[in-house]
């Protein structure tokens, strides 16, 4: 089965082309200097590999209800999504396309899906209300599962100054009151909460897309 919905890289660069257009020069330049450093180190070396046991941790639903990782699988495989929070528009890109593309093949694969992101319940309740998201929305403060996977990052002070200059601060918006997030990573886990599949996206812009998750459910649950 093949997705249908259109690639996350080409909507990722109209976004990139039309920001180029209305962000002012100074914030385009942070932020560029910052994505060229993301390429530059490219994925942790300490980052998480297949075999190992997916970290769980003390998590929120939407609601601001304590659950767990495991509580969301209750003893199903998953896709599990990081990502950055409802300030970021490659992760709502990313959300919205994985809910057209990979929700309804991965019911049929017995296969559930949840996004964590570190931000507080209601940026996770807004992000699963503006998109329309029918899978699991959860919250990690502290960035517990972006820790134990070794993906946690957090910008530059300019990167910090770029941000406020446009409206967004991270720290404001995150559970625990502070900057880190993670890399934009996608986790396949088997049903003994072993990882089976990583994929790490140094650069937040880049995102996993849904055809290359579904092979390697196929390739490794099937």
């Amino acid at each position: 089965m093949t997705t249908s919905a259109q690639p996350i890289a080409e909507q990722a660069a109209v976004l990139n082309a039309t920001v180029a257009q209305q962000l002012p020069a100074d914030v385009l330049a942070s932020f560029g200097e910052e994505q060229a450093a993301l390429d530059a180190a490219g994925v942790p070396s300490g980052a998480a590999r297949p075999g190992t046991a997916m970290p769980d941790g003390d998590l929120l639903d939407v609601h601001g209800a304590r659950t767990t990782l495991a509580a969301a699988r209750d003893g199903a495989p998953a896709v599990v999504v990081l990502y950055r929070g409802a300030w970021c528009p490659f992760c709502n890109i990313a959300l919205r396309t994985y809910q057209a593309a990979l929700v309804p093949a991965l019911a049929d694969r017995g296969v559930r899906l949840v996004a964590v992101s570190p931000q507080k319940p209601d940026g996770a309740l807004t992000v699963q209300q503006t998109n329309e998201l029918t899978f699991t929305v959860l919250s990690d403060p502290g960035n517990q599962l972006a820790t134990g996977l070794g993906v946690l990052t957090r910008g530059t002070d300019a990167v910090h100054a770029a941000q406020a200059k446009i409206g967004v601060d991270v720290a404001a918006g995150n559970a625990d009151g502070g900057p880190g997030v993670p890399m934009p990573t996608t986790v396949l886990v088997d049903t003994d909460g072993t990882i089976r599949w990583i994929d790490v996206q140094p650069n937040y812009t880049a995102r996993t897309e849904p055809q290359r998750i579904l092979d390697a459910v196929d390739a490794l649950l099937g």
